[in-house]
């Protein structure tokens, strides 16, 4: 055997004895992926994050995919010739609306990302907050404080909803086989209007629910950053909320870091905001020492600390409402 060869399988098997510890960490637990952004639009990114999901799933790990579709809604929007309607700087979903939130979110984005799981050789199914009533919806009420009178102002923003109760009934029965579950994040309210939902409020509604061990955000930036711009490798909740108190963390990083802390403080070990557009940003984060993103953790535990390698036990009455 050349040594060039050699090399090359030495390179792997460190690699492989790198991720073994970490395997049996998260194996037989819950691990919640929010896919979305720029990477879905990427094929080869697609397809790595797919081959990810496979091999967690093949590792004893329980990976739970939900996805956004914001820019492909936008575009098939644009595509039927319907105007969206602004109110602060959030989209209004009417009627006409949601209707093509729907078909985009559980038609289209869900299949292909089926698909790209399923040729990657996982069994992946799709299905919404709607499907075994998994998710039950309220409408998202709002409200802007006119900087002029002071006085607070009620804003409609239609048929956006927030996650209510979380049944996980459909998502124990799902986890306990060979199949992978992806989730799109429209639910219905106990009357049965849809509703269009954040996708990472989704996303860590279902993670306080399973009380995952991880819950990633992937997005189009690599972390949260300090002053200088430098990422974070950890934060915890008080830390990630003094960013916000601060001024440190700004604009769309602030509702994400709100969704984090939440999500900790309900049930999740730790969540991780990192790059979806980085190839292997799944595995980067959680089979690597170095992580891939920023960590944001209980105050009362570090990241250095190893997560306890019993797996969390599913609820053996099939189901787990959180209000």
């Amino acid at each position: 055997m050349e040594k060039e060869t050699i090399t090359s399988h030495l390179f792997q098997a460190e690699t492989i004895a790198q991720a073994l510890p970490f395997m049996q960490q998260y194996a037989g637990r819950p691990v919640v992926i929010k896919y979305g952004g720029n990477a879905m639009g990427d094929q080869s990114l697609a397809d790595a994050f797919a081959s990810d999901i496979v091999l967690l799933k093949q590792a004893g790990v329980h990976p739970i995919v939900v996805h956004g579709g914001g820019p492909q809604i936008g575009a098939m929007l644009d595509r039927l010739n319907i105007e969206s309607n602004f109110e602060n700087g959030l989209r209004v979903t009417d009627a006409q609306t949601v209707e093509i939130v729907e078909m985009v979110l559980s038609g289209s984005i869900n299949k292909s990302i089926v698909a790209s799981i399923n040729a990657q050789g996982g069994k992946a199914v799709g299905i919404s907050g709607k499907d075994g009533k998994l998710v039950t919806a309220n409408k998202v009420r709002k409200t802007m404080r006119d900087p002029d009178s002071n006085i607070d102002r009620i804003i409609d923003l239609g048929y956006v909803g927030e996650p209510k109760i979380v049944d996980l009934s459909i998502l124990n029965t799902i986890i306990q086989t060979d199949l992978i579950p992806v989730i799109a994040p429209v639910a219905a309210d106990k009357e049965g209007q849809t509703y269009n939902i954040n996708a990472d409020t989704f996303a860590g509604k279902i993670a306080e629910a399973l009380n995952a061990t991880r819950l990633l955000l992937l997005t189009n930036v690599t972390g949260v950053l300090d002053e200088k711009g430098d990422l974070i490798a950890e934060l915890t909740v008080s830390e990630a909320r003094k960013m916000i108190k601060d001024g440190v963390a700004t604009g769309g990083m602030i509702p994400k870091i709100e969704t984090c802390c939440s999500a900790v403080d309900n049930g999740a070990e730790g969540v991780v905001i990192l790059d979806g557009e980085v190839p292997h940003a799944v595995l980067l984060e959680l089979l690597t020492p170095h992580g891939a993103g920023t960590l944001i953790k209980p105050d009362s535990t570090r990241h250095d600390e190893t997560p306890p390698n019993s797996p969390i036990p599913l609820n053996p009455n099939g189901g787990n409402d959180i209000a």
